[in-house]
Formats: C-alpha cells, structure tokens, sequence
C-alpha cells in the first residue's frame, strides 16, 4: 500500500497544481478536464480508505 498511496498522493498533488494553472491561464477546457481527473483520483483514495486531507 506505501507505493500506492504515496504514486496516488502525487499524482493528486500535481493534477491540482495544474489546475490551478489550467485556470489561471484561463483555459476552462483543461480546468474542467482537471477537475474531473481530480474528482476521480478523489473516488480512487476514498475507495480505499486513503486519507487525503493534507495532499494539496
């Protein structure tokens, strides 16, 4: 579980990073499309009993 959780809370990291980027630039297709990656990285942690509350 130590890999998963630890690939899983990196990749959250970095997909909420550009999202942040996605709307600072004003790009709503790529923000929408981050959020969405976000949502379900969200599902994948909470599935499996991941606490995420202090990934970003």
């Amino acid at each position: 579980m130590g890999e998963f959780l630890s690939e899983l809370r990196v990749r959250i990291r970095e997909t909420h990073n550009s999202l942040q980027a996605a709307e600072a630039a004003g790009d709503e297709f790529l923000a929408d499309a981050h959020a969405s990656e976000l949502e379900d990285l969200h599902r994948i942690a909470v599935r499996n009993g991941v606490d995420i509350s202090n990934v970003t």
